[in-house]
C-alpha cells in the first residue's frame, strides 16, 4: 500500500474548477464522496456523515464539506464507506484508490471492517495545507475483503478547519463506457416529475444516461403534471413519455425493457418505480459495478425507508423455493436506523449478503442480460421481479444487492397489499413462480398454508380476501393462455368483485358511526394470541362455531367494536359479529359484517379449489414451463404494445 501527495498553487477560480474536476476524473471513478443536498430533510445527514453529538460540519456542496476546529468526523456511512467485499466477490478491481482534494490542517485515517464488524486502521495521512487545495492518494488492496467489510476514512482537526473539495473512490482500472436506458413506470406523475427532476440535476449522471423511458399509465399524465416542462428541458432528447393503458408493473417496465432493447443501443436497463426519492449517485454505482464485474450481473439497490429516511430496509432477500416466499437473505440486516447506530458501530452490518432477486424500486441489468432472458412475465403486478430474476439465475446471471446504492421507498411492511385488491396477483403469481422455478413437490406446503391463511380471513371476516385468493387459484389452473389479455381486464374484474363486499370498502372514519358496545377489557383479553398449540386449536374451533351461528341483528347496523389495523387478528375478530378495522395505510376504515352464509360458501369453494389445486399440480407446472418462452419473448410484447 502506498500514499501519494500533491500539493498544488493557489488557484484560480476557473483553474480550481478545472482541478476538482480533474481530480475527480482521475482514474476511474466508482463510487463519488457525496453529502445530503439542499432539499434533502435532516434525517438523512447519519447516511452521509457519521458525526459526534457536539459536531457539526458544514456541507456547501453536493462533494464539499467543512470540518470545524478540534472535530472528527467518520465517512463510515452508508454512503460514503466503500462496500469492499461486494466488489472483491464480483468484480476484476483487485485495487482501489480513495482521491481527496483537501484544504487546511488535520488529518486522514482510512479504516476497514472485518465481516465480523471489528475495526482495522490502514493508514493516516496529516495534512498542513491551510491555503491550497491538496490531493491525497490512498491506496487498498482488496484481498481481505472475500466474506465481507467495508473501508472508509476520518477526518481530524485541532486548531484549524478542513475541507473536502470532491473526493471518490477509484479504481486504475480501465472500465469499458457502457450507457444506460433508464425505464419509468409510472400511475403517479407528480411522483415520475421529482424522479425525472432527480436524473436531470446531475450531470455525471447525464452523462451515462442516454434514453429516459417513462410509461405512463395513470389518468393524469405526466405531461400536463406541473415541473414536467423544466424536467423535460434538463433530460432534452434523452426523454421518452410513452402514454398507454395500465398494464400494471410488469406492462410498465416491460414497456421499458422492450423499447430500450428494440430502440436503442444501451448497454445497461435500468428499471426504476415512480414512488421513489432517488440518491442520483446510486444510478452511477450500479452502472460502474456492472462495467467492472467479471461476468454480467443484475445489479439492484437496496431500499431505504421513505417515511424514516435513515432506515435501511433491508440488506438483501431471497426467495425460499420451498415455501415460495420472499425473506431477508440469510445474515440480512431489517430495519436498522443509522440515525440510532452508526455503520462502524453496527458489527451485523459488514458480512456480505447474497441474494436471489432484487426488487424494482430499482434495478439495473446488463443488456445481455435481458437479451439472454427475455422479458418479464405479464403478471401485471407483484412476483415480477423475483421471478426474473431467477429465470435470470438459472440462465447463469446472479443477483447483487449492492450496498451504497439505493433509493428511499414506502416499504412493504408499511403497507398490507395481500388483503386488498392485490391479494388476488399475490395468491395468482406466487403460484405461477412456483410452477416454474421450485425444483421441490411444494403442494402440499401450498395446500396447508393456503387452508390456514384462508380460515384466518374467513374468521377475520375478510370475504372479500378470500374470494379474491379463489378467483386467484381457478385463473391460475385455467392455464398461461390469459395471462396476456388478463394485464388490461384482471384489474377491472378484481374491483367489480370486491364491490360485492362491504369489507372491501373503505369509509373516512369509525365516526361514521355511533360509539361501539362491545366491552373493551373483554376485547383486551381476547387479544392476547395463543401460543400453546392446543389452546391455538380450541380457541380456533370456538372461533368457528361463533361464524357459523346468525349474528346479532343489531351488530350488522352499529358495529361492536373499533380495532386498529395491528389489532385485527383472528382470535379477536373471530369471536364477533362486526368491527370496524382500520386500513393499514390509515386511508379510512372498513365495516366488516359477520356472514355464516358467506362464510360456508366460501369455505367450500377454499376445500374444492386446493383439492384441485393439489391434484393438477404437476400438470399445471408443465403447461407453464411450456408455455415460458412465448410468455417472455419480444414478440409476444409486441403485439401486448401494438394493439
Amino acid at each position: 500500500m502506498t500514499d501519494q501527495t500533491r500539493t498544488d498553487q493557489p488557484a484560480a477560480p476557473a483553474k480550481a474548477a478545472a482541478d476538482s474536476k480533474a481530480s475527480a476524473s482521475s482514474g476511474t471513478v466508482l463510487q463519488r464522496i457525496i453529502l445530503p443536498r439542499d432539499g434533502d430533510p435532516l434525517d438523512v445527514r447519519p447516511l452521509y456523515l457519521d458525526e459526534s453529538k457536539n459536531t457539526h460540519s458544514h456541507v456547501s456542496g453536493r462533494c464539499e464539506v467543512t470540518v470545524p476546529r478540534s472535530a472528527k468526523v467518520s465517512f463510515g456511512s452508508y454512503f460514503n464507506a466503500f462496500p469492499a467485499s461486494y466488489w472483491k466477490r464480483w468484480t476484476r478491481v483487485g485495487e482501489v484508490v480513495l482521491r481527496l482534494t483537501l484544504r487546511g490542517s488535520g488529518r486522514v485515517d482510512m479504516y476497514r471492517s472485518k465481516p465480523s464488524g471489528e475495526h482495522v486502521h490502514l493508514e493516516g495521512r496529516t495534512i498542513r495545507s491551510p491555503k491550497q487545495w491538496t490531493q491525497v492518494d490512498l491506496r487498498v488492496k482488496l484481498t481481505p475483503f472475500e466474506d465481507g467489510g467495508w473501508i472508509w476514512f476520518d477526518l481530524f482537526t485541532d486548531d484549524s478547519t478542513l475541507e473536502l473539495k470532491d473526493g471518490a473512490w477509484t479504481t486504475d482500472e480501465q472500465l469499458p463506457e457502457q450507457k444506460i436506458a433508464v425505464a419509468i413506470t409510472t400511475m403517479r406523475p407528480v411522483d415520475a416529475v421529482i424522479a425525472l427532476r432527480t436524473l436531470g440535476e446531475d450531470p455525471a449522471v447525464l452523462a451515462v444516461v442516454s434514453k429516459v423511458f417513462v410509461a405512463d399509465q395513470g389518468a393524469v399524465k405526466v405531461r400536463d403534471t406541473e415541473g414536467f416542462t423544466e424536467a423535460a428541458k434538463a433530460l432534452g432528447d434523452r426523454l421518452q413519455v410513452i402514454e398507454q393503458p395500465n398494464l400494471g408493473g410488469s406492462g410498465g417496465f416491460g414497456r421499458g425493457m422492450f423499447e430500450s432493447l428494440v430502440n436503442t443501443d444501451a448497454d445497461q436497463i435500468m428499471l426504476m418505480d415512480d414512488d421513489i426519492r432517488l440518491e442520483p449517485d446510486a444510478l452511477l454505482r450500479s452502472n460502474a459495478f456492472a462495467r467492472a464485474a467479471t461476468q454480467p450481473v443484475v445489479v439492484g439497490s437496496h431500499m431505504l425507508n421513505l417515511q424514516a429516511r435513515s432506515r435501511l430496509h433491508t440488506m438483501g432477500e431471497v426467495i425460499d423455493l420451498g415455501s415460495c416466499f420472499w425473506r431477508a437473505a440469510p445474515g440480512a440486516v431489517t430495519d436498522h436506523d443509522f440515525a440510532s447506530k452508526s455503520l462502524r458501530k453496527s458489527k451485523k452490518l459488514h458480512r456480505r449478503i447474497d441474494v436471489t432477486y432484487n426488487g424494482w424500486w430499482m434495478c439495473l441489468f446488463p443488456r445481455e442480460v435481458v437479451e439472454q432472458t427475455g422479458m418479464p412475465l405479464p403478471l401485471f403486478i407483484k412476483w415480477d421481479d423475483s421471478e426474473y430474476s431467477l429465470r435470470a439465475l438459472h440462465k447463469g446471471y446472479p443477483t447483487v444487492s449492492l450496498p451504497g446504492s439505493a433509493v428511499w421507498h414506502m416499504p412493504w411492511t408499511d403497507k398490507n397489499d395481500a388483503t386488498d385488491w392485490q391479494a388476488y396477483f399475490h395468491t395468482r403469481n406466487r403460484l405461477i413462480l412456483a410452477a416454474l422455478h421450485s425444483p421441490y413437490d411444494v403442494r402440499k406446503t401450498l395446500v396447508q398454508q393456503g387452508l390456514k391463511l384462508s380460515l384466518r380471513h374467513l374468521l377475520s371476516m375478510e370475504y372479500s380476501t378470500v374470494a379474491l385468493q379463489q378467483k386467484a387459484i381457478e385463473d391460475f389452473l385455467a392455464g398461461p393462455d390469459r395471462l396476456f389479455d388478463s394485464m388490461r381486464t384482471a384489474i377491472g374484474d378484481v374491483a367489480q368483485l370486491r364491490k360485492k363486499y362491504t369489507d372491501a370498502q373503505t369509509l373516512p372514519s369509525a365516526r361514521e358511526f355511533p360509539p361501539p358496545t362491545f366491552d373493551m377489557v373483554r376485547a383486551e383479553q381476547m387479544l392476547r394470541p395463543p401460543v400453546n398449540p392446543a389452546v391455538i386449536a380450541v380457541r380456533a374451533f370456538e372461533a368457528l362455531l361463533h361464524n357459523l351461528k346468525e349474528p346479532e341483528p343489531a351488530a350488522m347496523d352499529r358495529p361492536q367494536i373499533n380495532v386498529p389495523a395491528n389489532n385485527a387478528r383472528w382470535f379477536l375478530l373471530g369471536n364477533l359479529d362486526s368491527a370496524t378495522v382500520s386500513n393499514a395505510d390509515g386511508s379510512g376504515v372498513s365495516f366488516r359484517r359477520r356472514d355464516p352464509r358467506e362464510f360456508r360458501e366460501l369455505g367450500k369453494r377454499v376445500i374444492n379449489n386446493y383439492r384441485r389445486l393439489a391434484r393438477e399440480w404437476p400438470r399445471m407446472k408443465q403447461v407453464y414451463r411450456d408455455a415460458l418462452p412465448e410468455l417472455t419473448s419480444v414478440e409476444s410484447w409486441r403485439k401486448v404494445f401494438e394493439n
